[in-house]
């Protein structure tokens, strides 16, 4: 027989009885219940003294069987141990979520199951928010961010006039580039470089944001890669990109420049950037890390699935375009 739990009726004739003198187990006999069960009813609510009280007493069980009936967020000690593992390399939830049916077909689990356990109550001393993106103690709404002037780039190829297939993605060999500022009193910047279809970055330490250090670090981006993954650079109209023209001459690209303040058109690099900010905070001195430090974060980010690729990363997507034009060769 299905055990079934007292009800509020049964709570009510059951203070009534005993009121009245009746025995337990005659109590018992009348509700069709063990006697058992009453005897601990009455000991589970009537602890230190207290007198037992029906309407309290079913208050008190309803909210201990809510309790018991929560399930906790990644009960499967397999998949627990994914996501920990995952978590802690860099990964965000949405793409754990995503790759962990392509490693694992059996197990599953969504993003939002994630961030609960992250955030609840019983996790939270673990402070497993700080291996997020941005390491925010309590789940936030995605904000804008201000924009502050600079100096302007005139006489350039505006946004306007990049070829509309370009932003479909669908095309390699079209990238974004952006400097990662250092604090105020350190000149030293990093050059980061993305390419639009495969988001794979290219990162180099720049000694100061003038427009050499911006080309020569831009020309060394290149390296490793067949020049027909370069066709052309987007950028902002920052004063380190007035040489502008020293790239479309030494790579062969065309350079295309966005609006004034409309930092999301190249919002690949902005992305980018702020993945890097995991690693660099606003206000370090980026003279103090080395170029095997910035190795180290290239190759997190090229090694890192995505979502927008289907899970793959960056480096997997490359290394397909460079066998498919050397197939097509």
């Amino acid at each position: 027989m299905q055990y079934k739990h007292l009800g509020l009726e049964e709570r009510v004739e059951l203070y009534a009885d005993l009121k009245r003198g009746l025995s337990l187990r005659a109590v018992a006999g009348k509700l069709g219940r063990s006697p058992a069960s009453l005897c601990r009813e009455l000991k589970r609510h009537t602890k230190y003294g207290r007198a037992y009280k029906p309407v309290l007493a079913n208050r008190r069980a309803n909210v201990w069987a809510a309790r018991q009936r929560y399930k906790a967020p990644l009960k499967n000690p397999q998949t627990l141990s994914y996501v920990l593992v995952k978590l802690k390399r860099g990964w965000s939830p949405e793409i754990i979520s995503g790759r962990i049916e392509m490693d694992h077909p059996s197990l599953s689990v969504s993003h939002e199951s994630i961030y609960a356990w992250i955030y609840s109550r019983r996790w939270r001393r673990n402070k497993l928010w700080g291996y997020l993106e941005c390491g925010h103690r309590k789940r936030r709404k995605k904000q804008g961010r201000k924009v502050t002037s600079y100096t302007r780039v005139l006489d350039t190829n505006s946004i306007d006039l990049r070829p509309k297939e370009v932003d479909l993605r669908q095309i390699t060999g079209h990238w974004e580039t952006d400097l990662l500022e250092s604090s105020r009193s350190c000149p030293a910047a990093l050059s980061v470089t993305v390419e639009r279809s495969t988001r794979l970055p290219r990162l180099r330490l720049v000694g100061d944001k003038t427009g050499r250090s911006k080309t020569r670090a831009l020309v060394n981006q290149t390296g490793g890669l067949p020049s027909r993954v370069w066709v052309s650079v987007t950028a902002d109209r920052g004063p380190e990109n007035k040489k502008y023209r020293v790239w479309e001459t030494k790579l062969g690209i065309s350079v295309y420049f966005c609006h004034p303040y409309h930092s999301w058109e190249k919002g690949t690099v902005e992305n980018t950037i702020k993945r890097i900010r995991r690693f660099i905070p606003k206000g370090s001195d980026l003279s103090q890390y080395s170029w095997r430090d910035i190795r180290k974060i290239e190759n997190w980010l090229a090694h890192r699935p995505m979502k927008c690729l289907q899970y793959a990363t960056p480096y997997e997507r490359m290394q397909q375009v460079i066998q498919n034009l050397e197939s097509e060769d």
